[in-house]
């Protein structure tokens, strides 16, 4: 069980890693005005969510499931845990909603500036900071 545990933290911090830093290449995309800089934008971006923060989702999803799986109805019996799985959801959500910004840029759709994702780039601090005091504090 701790492999598993430990094999999930690795894999939520690469996933929040890349999940902090997708919205952060869209500020500088948005900045960008010339050609060369867009495109080479779209390669990180897209190599970023393809190659790292998704197979970290669902590295984290089937690690955390596993956990889960030990005592199932245990888990299930727990506010925390409500909680916890519905930011998870609310998570999952902002992840592929950040895919589907990734598609606007690719189709050079982009009508936010940069200071918009300045600020949607700060909505997953407060879902990483709900999940762990949930996950260590058990408030409930």
């Amino acid at each position: 069980m701790l492999w598993v545990k430990a094999f999930h933290l690795i894999a939520m911090v690469c996933w929040f890693a890349a999940i902090f830093y997708l919205p952060r290449l869209f500020v500088y995309h948005a900045m960008s005005e010339d050609e060369i800089s867009c495109e080479r934008f779209k390669v990180m971006e897209r190599k970023l969510y393809r190659g790292i923060m998704t197979p970290s989702m669902i590295a984290t999803m089937v690690f955390g499931f596993w956990l889960l799986s030990y005592n199932w109805a245990g888990y299930l019996s727990l506010g925390w845990m409500h909680a916890k799985l519905l930011l998870l959801v609310m998570l999952v959500a902002y992840h592929f909603y950040c895919g589907y910004l990734l598609r606007i840029f690719r189709e050079d759709s982009n009508t936010r500036s940069h200071v918009f994702y300045r600020w949607f780039n700060e909505v997953p601090v407060f879902l990483l900071i709900g999940i762990i005091i949930l996950a260590v504090v058990k408030p409930f």
